[in-house]
């Protein structure tokens, strides 16, 4: 026994694999606890807030999400790719890092511009009174200015995997949103308070990130046009599948917002708490695998190996998520409180979605790290085939018809990305000699 262990602790791979380990460990139960704390914020709201309300609140954040999206455009992946080649060099990585929220900051002003008087519409259009809609706008700006910096600096750390720092600065948010969750919610249970419960603790996040990411970047640099012109090459390339992903991914909400009722679109956003379980897990591969799947040399078998091995732990979360959903689905509803209790079939069908989703997703963002991108055109030809099939399929203006259509658009769009990183880890990577 003692021999075996010596000869694991020679092995040259031994202290690789250790420091790999540990990493995971950190990142790993550091998440559960962000995505516990998350998950006690959400269900607060979910109990505590009337149902008329908890509509507007789901709205309000999936269009949120929406802006911050259309708003990133495909920069974070330009910076992500450009800064995988030059990860050492804080000059050149803070020189890259200012174009990138230079053109942030301009695609906010476009992104703004269209997306308010939405927003304003739908909220009119399920019974939000002026005051309230005009209230919930502004308590959106909070979040959404933090959002305009926070992905693109968590670039750099990433890339230099000092994780700890990260995850601290997100620890103290999550505490502060929970804190401000639960003094504001048993007295103002109205949806802009909860918003900016949920922004404020953002805006400090933020302040902390840049300290963060001048460790390991050179903050005095300017945007440069020729860095500029590299990451709107990424942009054009998936800027027209961003904004209908941006939209189409939300399809769900969108259609029930027009055609639905408050209660269908209360009880989408609520069954929705649960794809934290997916939250947790999409944390930490971005966090650990991707970065570092971007770095690796361009070594075909290599790229390959590490591919197939990502796609396998996809798999294995995915099928333990839906394990639980079908032992449980009773206990998981019961968290919700009596007004979901009924939508056992309905949190089957949407945690699917978000399953099949996650692979999607994640292999879409693996791929793109290499700075890889599926031509639009085609993606968006794609999906609207999708859309028009589940039109004759199914009645997408029922809660289990638009799931049902969520999960056939999934698929399809999976197939897609594993046939496109087939493609191009087979033919655009040099074979190791």
């Amino acid at each position: 026994m003692i021999r075996a262990l010596d000869k694991i602790k020679q092995h040259k791979h031994y202290d690789k694999s250790l420091n790999i380990l540990k990493l995971i460990s950190l990142v790993g139960s550091t998440e559960i606890l962000l995505k516990g704390i998350g998950f006690i914020s959400g269900i607060l709201i979910v109990r505590f807030l009337p149902v008329q309300e908890y509509a507007f609140y789901t709205l309000a954040n999936t269009m949120l999400g929406t802006l911050i999206v259309l708003t990133d455009g495909g920069i974070s992946n330009g910076i992500m790719s450009l800064s995988g080649k030059v990860w050492q060099d804080p000059k050149k990585l803070g020189v890259i890092l200012a174009t990138g929220l230079d053109l942030r900051k301009k695609f906010a002003l476009v992104t703004m511009l269209v997306a308010v008087p939405i927003i304003f519409y739908l909220l009119m259009l399920n019974k939000a009174s002026w005051l309230t809609a005009v209230l919930i706008l502004l308590s959106l700006i909070p979040a959404f200015y933090a959002d305009l910096s926070d992905s693109l600096l968590e670039i750099t750390p990433k890339l230099h995997q000092d994780i700890a720092s990260l995850q601290k600065n997100q620890l103290t948010v999550g505490l502060g949103r929970l804190a401000l969750t639960v003094f504001t919610i048993f007295i103002f249970p109205w949806t802009f308070v909860i918003l900016l419960a949920s922004g404020l603790p953002r805006i400090y996040g933020n302040l902390k990130l840049k300290k963060i990411n001048a460790k390991f970047v050179d903050t005095n640099q300017k945007p440069d046009p020729l860095i500029r012109k590299e990451i709107l090459k990424v942009v054009a390339r998936i800027l027209p599948n961003i904004i209908f992903f941006a939209f189409s991914g939300q399809i769900v909400i969108w259609i029930l917002s027009v055609f639905g009722n408050a209660n269908e679109l209360a009880s989408i956003g609520a069954l929705g708490r649960f794809s934290i379980l997916i939250g947790l897990f999409t944390s930490v591969l971005a966090t650990l695998f991707i970065p570092r799947f971007s770095r690796l040399e361009d070594n075909k078998s290599k790229i390959w190996k590490v591919f197939l091995i990502f796609q396998l732990i996809l798999f294995v979360f995915s099928g333990f998520v839906m394990l639980i959903v079908f032992l449980f689905p009773t206990q998981m509803l019961w968290i919700l409180g009596a007004s979901y209790s009924g939508l056992s079939s309905e949190l089957f069908l949407i945690l699917l979605s978000n399953c099949i989703g996650l692979i999607t997703a994640m292999t879409g963002n693996l791929i793109g790290s290499r700075g890889h991108f599926l031509n639009p055109i085609f993606v968006i030809g794609m999906n609207l085939c999708t859309v028009v099939t589940a039109f004759f399929i199914w009645n997408l203006s029922t809660l289990q018809g638009i799931l049902y259509y969520s999960i056939l658009y999934q698929c399809v769009s999976l197939i897609v990305n594993y046939g496109f990183s087939f493609y191009k880890l087979s033919f655009n990577t040099k074979s190791h000699i």
